[in-house]
């Protein structure tokens, strides 16, 4: 007995000896780090309190907090921020679908601004500026130095007024102005059109409304054709769409897939990350699709291409995508401001993540840049191809029935057709051929 109490306590005393040992330093290192925080706190305070009473001109405190805390924030990297109130009513309005401005979804890189991709129908649009170009001035200042949320500030005035931004292009020798009216932008998520036999679903935008736009569109495009089996397949048209929320990207790869994994999230710890499935239902009815991506397509619109090209359920066509694959959270904030705050990366059902590497096309089309003055020149000089018909003394077809010249007919009709559409937007020509190549081929066979 006298042994097992003396183990006992030998054993209570090298417990002791343990913990003090292995404690002790992981208790000084915490005292320490909170030591050094206070250290740097007490820093900022000083530094607060004499730029607030020894500035050359008087200072308003709130805005310096601000200043600190949106300093703080976009450090972090280009998509943290602080918003005020105004500023967050405005990105809640943006999520809703409607809020007044240019039209342009911007980054920051190199201390300038970035044009991740202009948004349909919207006066950046039609003011010609394109996914890529770099706004160097607003109204003649430099926005060299300031960060992102200052500069969009910049960009922001009466629906109806002038802004004149300075523009760098690649490809274009020198900087050019650019003069938008600013306008209330009402966004329409998806439109749905049919060309041929193949609909159409330009989506420019992951807003609230997405999803159901997306769904009620096809229902409508599918009646008009008569039913899906007139339908030879769909294009998914995500070019210069930059994003937006994370739920509306997951229930439009759903759309299309029957099961598997969309995305995964994950964050700083094991517990943060986050796996969204698909369910059962598939609104293309197993049809083949064309994805078109371009570098304007971020963020949510990498989601839905990743999850569509990893499932092998669509071809992905164009160029590579923007590379966004973080995640951020809006957390409000005391005073009705907010931050926006990095707080995951996501990966695609292959365990790719996107961050900075994009989403490479399964066929790789570029888009080829109009000029008028070319076309106008390669119309005139260009020599009409003859064919047999146009020989002098050529035969002609006294075997051809009505219904026999009534199709030909429809089928020159469609060949001018594709050749304007050819014309007026290469990348969507090249995916609707595509499609009709694998609709010849009947693979459900």
């Amino acid at each position: 007995m006298k042994k097992f109490l003396m183990a006992a306590t030998g054993g209570a005393v090298l417990a002791a000896i343990v913990t003090t040992q292995v404690a002790a330093p992981l208790l000084a290192q915490e005292a320490e780090s909170k030591s050094t925080i206070y250290e740097q706190l007490d820093l900022f305070g000083s530094a607060f309190e004499r730029i607030r009473s020894q500035y050359v001109e008087e200072v308003d405190e709130a805005d310096l907090i601000e200043a600190a805390i949106n300093g703080m924030l976009t450090s972090l990297d280009p998509h943290s921020s602080y918003l005020p109130p105004a500023d967050f009513d405005d990105m809640r309005e943006q999520t809703r679908g409607e809020f007044g401005g240019l039209g342009i979804e911007v980054t920051q890189e190199e201390g300038f601004v970035k044009v991740v991709s202009p948004i349909d129908d919207t006066p950046a649009d039609a003011a010609g500026i394109e996914a890529g170009d770099f706004i160097t001035h607003v109204d003649g200042a430099s926005v060299l130095g300031l960060t992102l949320d200052e500069t969009v500030e910049m960009m922001r005035g009466p629906v109806g007024s002038e802004i004149i931004i300075t523009v760098v292009r690649e490809d274009v020798p020198e900087p050019f102005d650019v003069s938008i009216i600013r306008d209330t932008i009402k966004l329409t998520a998806v439109r749905t059109r049919t060309e041929g036999e193949s609909i159409v679903l330009r989506v420019t935008t992951f807003n609230d409304q997405t999803f159901e736009n997306l769904k009620e569109g096809i229902e409508e495009q599918i009646e008009e054709a008569g039913g899906i089996e007139n339908v030879e397949g769909f294009v998914v048209d995500l070019r210069n769409n930059p994003g937006g929320l994370l739920e509306q990207a997951v229930l439009v790869s759903d759309a299309f897939l029957e099961a598997g994994e969309i995305v995964s999230t994950r964050g700083r710890s094991a517990e943060d990350g986050e796996r969204f499935n698909a369910r059962p239902g598939d609104l293309a009815q197993g049809k083949p699709i064309v994805v078109l991506i371009n570098g304007g397509s971020a963020s949510a619109s990498e989601i839905v291409a990743g999850a569509l090209q990893d499932h092998r359920r669509a071809i992905v066509v164009g160029t590579k995508s923007f590379g966004k694959g973080s995640v951020q959270t809006v957390m409000p904030l005391k005073g009705d401001g907010a931050m926006r705050l990095t707080t995951a990366r996501y990966y695609t059902p292959s365990g790719r993540s996107i961050q900075a590497l994009g989403v490479s096309p399964n066929i790789i089309v570029e888009q080829p840049r109009r000029d008028p003055l070319a076309e106008e020149e390669e119309e005139d000089d260009a020599p009409r191809l003859r064919s047999e018909a146009d020989l002098r003394g050529s035969l002609s077809n006294d075997s051809m029935t009505e219904d026999e010249r009534r199709q030909l007919e429809e089928e020159e009709a469609k060949a001018e057709e594709a050749a304007k559409l050819r014309d007026e937007d290469y990348q969507l020509s090249y995916a609707i051929d595509l499609l009709h190549g694998l609709s010849a081929l009947d693979l459900d066979d």
